[in-house]
């Protein structure tokens, strides 16, 4: 058990036997009464955004998840499919489950597969991916008057702004944390 007083963005706890990881933090001290503590935080299991006040002093069941190297196979309709390098089994995470990720997911990739007593919840993205651009808007030279940044699509059909000098078929870096741009290679 910790204190609410210890969630902090990307921890995990059960509560009402569900799981959830925290999203955002704040603390909040009012006057002369307690503080309270409001989290929003993502259910792992059906992957929908809820928020909760806590007051201070209450405490949570926190969860370890275990971790398993698995390798990015291909996605269908309604699942996404992975593979344990070790063991060679499949695994399917729905897209409700893995969030945002499914925009840095390339095939192949080697990541993280978090699972709690045997059950997959979500996976652990590299800080930094990296994806070829496969729309881009023009970028006019001299344009910087306004913003020297313009939009482009990845090939998982991720939307970045980037630098105007990044074409179709470049290959960029971009952090898997905020979603921005990092570098082209």
């Amino acid at each position: 058990m910790i204190g609410v007083e210890e969630l902090r963005k990307g921890v995990i706890f059960e509560l009402d036997n569900e799981l959830y990881r925290v999203l955002e933090y704040e603390h909040r001290k009012m006057g002369r009464g307690s503080a309270t503590i409001r989290v929003k935080a993502r259910n792992l299991r059906t992957g929908a955004t809820v928020e909760k006040t806590f007051p201070s002093g209450n405490r949570v069941q926190d969860v370890r998840l275990d971790h398993a190297t698995v390798q990015y196979l291909y996605h269908d309709d309604q699942f996404y499919y992975f593979m344990d390098n070790e063991t060679f089994e499949q695994t399917m995470l729905r897209a409700e489950q893995l969030g945002d990720a499914v925009n840095y997911l390339v095939d192949g990739m080697t990541i993280e597969l978090e699972t709690y007593k045997g059950e997959p919840i979500s996976i652990e993205l590299p800080t930094t991916v990296d994806l070829e651009v496969v729309e881009a808007e023009p970028g006019y030279a001299g344009d910087t008057a306004n913003t020297p940044y313009k939009w482009c699509k990845t090939q998982t059909g991720l939307r970045v702004q980037v630098p105007l000098f990044v074409e179709v078929g470049d290959r960029i870096r971009v952090n898997t944390e905020t979603g921005a741009y990092v570098t082209r290679l």
